[in-house]
């Protein structure tokens, strides 16, 4: 019988710290040794890529590169880089239980290139092996962030037409021009990866596996698409031909238009899908498990025609299929991967789902709203899948208790939950999760404190408010850790004794 093991959904930017956002700092560490102490196995988090404009980490200046926020400012002081009169005094933030982002951007960046002033000659032989190790995409990415430095920050579709068209000449000249700005991106890539690094080491020597997170789509203002635009579906002036989203359904009457740019899946055929290999290699040396966001769109994906002001024209297209993780799985072996298959699952998405044999997902805020018959209730569940309350586009368990269900929802759950008023309903979830048969039982951070839909991370097709939530050390109490280590003791899902061997997904 397979090992059964639980984890917590929580990113790198909602740790603690006084620095405007969590890092890879000393946080971090006493994040895994909470996650140790109470028996968890698993530490989810999101997409860690540099993110542009809304903040979203599905919204990455790149695939492969790493947020330089997350690099830790004490870390760096110590290491020689900084002074504390660099940064300790900044108006970081005026609440710790927030991100500013705003802010962030523009205090960080100057104090990274103090930072990067001092190390890029002490570190130079470092920086060059990591280049060199990184050449497949650390330049390009270098090169994009000082152009869109030097054209104001737009994007790179409103550049001039030689730098939009990567015409050799210009881009010889531009690598002179901004050598020094160059130089400054890349270095922030090492220092990101080394501390990085550092922080997975130590979880793996606490029994802790980190579960990352690969969007399936990329941002069309990236490196990634400006560098490689014959692997996505653009014309003749590197315009987007269609983008995705998701079409109309029950939940919306607009559907959701994401706008990012399509893949030219048989260009990437024509490949052997060699960029699909690097990124989910890139991915694999990054965590230990990769949760494969809209899984779905390897099946059948939604084009929307470009240009459209909502998603209600779009239509179902053909994706890969089997062919791409074929592919994937003979450059690379078996991989550690979780599908999410969350959504409307059409018959081609359950028969890929199955013939990968990847675990899929069960979020039991979903379960509550129809009969007996729903897969996301806990006596439908899987042994090869993951559970979870709710995921990051969830409202918390409380808001969705007291302002999503229905009296009568609300009656039939706390029934078959054999809810108690002492146990909560956000225990009562973690209670259910933990007690499935899945092989793993995730709850986001947010549902073990029990929080209130001020500390949602995200609601879907909105900007301004998301992926801000923070928490703060003071509320990983005494009583949460006891209340978590029991919970996981007594679900079989408790493995504190000895290092994680993690489990076969």
């Amino acid at each position: 019988m397979p090992m059964r093991a639980s984890g917590i959904l929580m990113h790198i930017s909602s740790l603690p710290s006084p620095w405007g956002i969590g890092t890879f700092g000393k946080a971090a560490y006493d994040f895994v040794d909470f996650l140790h102490r109470t028996g968890q196995q698993y530490w989810q988090i999101l997409p860690v890529g540099p993110t542009s404009y809304g903040d979203s980490p599905y919204q990455s200046f790149s695939t492969f590169a790493g947020n330089p926020y997350f690099i830790d400012l004490d870390f760096l002081r110590e290491d020689g880089l900084l002074e504390p009169s660099e940064y300790e005094d900044l108006p970081w933030s005026r609440s710790n239980a927030y991100v500013d982002y705003g802010t962030l951007y523009q205090l960080r960046y100057p104090v990274l290139r103090k930072a990067a002033l001092r190390g890029l000659k002490r570190d130079a032989e470092e920086v060059a092996a990591f280049r060199e190790e990184n050449s497949a995409w650390v330049e390009d990415y270098a090169l994009f962030m000082a152009l869109k430095g030097a054209n104001g920050g737009k994007s790179w579709q409103e550049w001039e037409k030689p730098l939009r068209h990567r015409e050799p000449e210009a881009l010889t000249e531009c690598r002179k021009t901004y050598a020094g700005e160059i130089d400054f991106w890349v270095y922030l890539q090492f220092l990101f990866f080394r501390q990085w690094k550092k922080l997975k080491e130590y979880a793996k020597k606490q029994g802790v596996s980190l579960v990352g997170d690969l969007p399936i789509y990329v941002a069309l203002d990236s490196a990634d698409v400006w560098a490689s635009p014959s692997l996505f579906a653009l014309d003749e002036d590197l315009v987007p031909k269609e983008v995705a989203g998701v079409p109309p359904d029950y939940f919306s009457a607009d559907g959701q238009l994401w706008g990012n740019p399509l893949y030219d899946w048989e260009a990437h055929k024509k490949e052997n899908y060699a960029w699909w290999i690097s990124r989910v290699q890139a991915a694999r040396e990054l965590y230990d498990f990769i949760r494969i966001d809209h899984f779905r769109g390897f099946a059948s994906y939604c084009a929307i025609p470009y240009g459209d002001k909502n998603a209600r024209r779009g239509k179902w297209v053909p994706g890969p299929g089997m062919e791409l993780f074929q592919a994937l799985k003979k450059a690379l072996g078996p991989l550690p991967i979780i599908a999410e298959d969350l959504g409307v699952l059409t018959e081609d998405v359950t028969d890929l789902l199955q013939e990968s044999g990847y675990p899929g997902m069960k979020v039991l805020q979903f379960a509550f709203d129809s009969g007996w018959d729903n897969a996301y209730l806990p006596h439908n569940h899987v042994e090869n899948s993951i559970v979870y309350t709710g995921t990051h586009d969830n409202d918390t368990v409380m808001h969705w208790w007291h302002h999503t269900l229905t009296k009568k929802q609300r009656k039939e759950t706390a029934e078959y939950l054999r809810l108690t008023n002492r146990e909560g309903i956000h225990w009562g979830m973690v209670r259910a999760a933990w007690g499935s048969v899945a092989k793993l039982a995730v709850a986001p951070i947010q549902d073990i404190l029990g929080l209130d839909g001020q500390a949602r991370m995200n609601t879907p097709s909105t900007l301004g408010n998301n992926w801000r939530f923070r928490i703060t050390a003071e509320q990983l109490t005494p009583a949460v850790e006891k209340r978590l280590l029991q919970m996981t003791r007594m679900y079989g899902r408790y493995a504190i004794k000895k290092p994680n061997k993690a489990i076969i997904l």
